[in-house]
């Protein structure tokens, strides 16, 4: 056992959590417990949406990809449980427009994250285990968020939505509106049509993973086939304080559903306390603003150029809920690592190429800009729009896979 590992991990989450619990308000130190667990889940289930489609193009694996249909459905079911019989104007549910940017934005997002490796989320997770990978990404991205900004802001062709429903006029279409004579309000019909499309998804999905393991091109991923051997340990069998138990209990990688449980947990826990779903990419686009003013440009001007206000770049930093939230994944994954004793040997020391640098701000700026023209990530236009039953989340899904094959096949061809 990696001893040092384990005890900086136990240390650094009761830091973590005291010195939010101090120092934040309360709101936000709810935000950040959010992001600890997110973090911590992603990290030990090796879940990540991103993966979902860069496993299936280079290894032919698409369990994680059929692992996150189940999630979406799940966690639209939760969403179920808070909306039924409420007024939906009073929560801040993620409708988002169909239009032009939710396609190109879509397109140059899953194109940006095969090349870089990660998304929005999956860039703060991989701050566990590396750093100048995704420092690079990380700069860049909040670099084409920031430069998204004044479109996202102006563009009509971003902002209107071609075709909208009677709860969301002029924002986008809500699966409920389309069965608002069934029992349940538009529910019932609304969860069956997500189902249906989750398993359309998964039977090209099965169809695809077959086909790659029938021409032997399938390679397989190694975390995934540790969590199908499990740890292999009866905890009722052993000594609590054993080698065995803390084996079980922080090591032994999360099956994926143990992961998609906490991730539906912790989203429900986000949409009843704060009344609105899980974001990720702003935050970058204003720390990106922050440096800029760091770096002597006038806090007026970037927020004139931006469409944002002064206060959103000069606001005390741990006062943003959700850039403490994004600090929670980091932490979470970090926690989740040093506990089972994987950072040492997961963090990457090689150097990088001039052309993977070149990539990686490539990748960085086109996930950047497919933020503001999509209004939102993997998580703010894709998971948590599917979770609130908008209609652009699954439009979102395709194009992201499409431009993320793209991607894949561009990065094999200059790597």
């Amino acid at each position: 056992m990696n001893l040092k590992e384990h005890i900086s991990g136990a240390v650094l989450l009761a830091l973590t959590v005291i010195a939010g619990a101090l120092w934040l308000d309360g709101s936000i130190f709810f935000r950040l417990l959010v992001g600890l667990g997110l973090g911590y889940a992603l990290s030990r289930a090796s879940l990540g949406f991103a993966g979902s489609v860069n496993r299936a193009y280079r290894a032919g694996s698409t369990r994680l990809l059929r692992h996150l249909m189940l999630l979406f459905v799940l966690t639209a079911l939760a969403t179920c449980a808070l909306l039924i019989q409420q007024d939906v104007s009073a929560v801040k549910l993620w409708v988002k427009p169909l239009n032009v940017g939710l396609l190109v934005g879509g397109l140059m997002f899953g194109f940006g994250m095969a090349i870089a490796g990660c998304c929005a989320s999956g860039v703060l997770t991989y701050f566990s285990s590396n750093v100048l990978r995704p420092a690079i990404a990380l700069l860049f991205f909040g670099m084409g968020v920031f430069l998204g900004f004044p479109l996202q802001a102006t563009q009509s062709w971003i902002r209107d939505t071609w075709v909208s429903s009677a709860s969301f006029p002029n924002k986008g279409v809500f699966l409920p509106d389309l069965f608002s004579t069934d029992p349940l309000g538009g529910y019932l019909g609304a969860m069956l049509l997500t189902a249906l499309f989750a398993s359309i998804v998964s039977w090209f999905a099965i169809r695809y993973e077959r086909s790659r393991r029938e021409q032997g091109s399938f390679i397989g991923v190694h975390s995934e086939v540790e969590q199908q051997q499990g740890s292999g340990i009866e905890l009722t069998q052993q000594r609590f304080f054993s080698r065995e138990t803390y084996h079980a209990l922080f090591i032994a990688r999360w099956s994926p559903i143990t992961g998609i449980a906490v991730i539906v947990l912790m989203f429900m826990l986000l949409m009843g306390v704060t009344g609105s779903g899980w974001g990720a990419s702003t935050p970058f686009g204003l720390w990106f603003g922050r440096l800029l003013i760091l770096c002597g440009v006038d806090a007026a001007d970037v927020a004139a150029f931006s469409h944002k206000s002064v206060q959103a770049f000069t606001m005390p930093f741990f006062s943003h809920a959700v850039t403490v939230q994004n600090i929670g994944i980091i932490i979470g994954a970090l926690v989740s690592l040093l506990l089972a004793g994987r950072f040492a040997s997961g963090f990457s020391r090689l150097p990088l190429s001039a052309m993977e640098v070149a990539l990686l701000a490539v990748a960085g700026l086109s996930m950047g800009f497919g933020t503001r023209f999509a209004n939102g990530c993997n998580v703010g236009a894709l998971f948590t729009p599917i979770a609130n039953f908008s209609l652009s989340g699954w439009v979102f899904l395709l194009v992201m896979i499409t431009g993320g094959v793209l991607g894949n096949m561009l990065r094999k061809r200059l790597l």
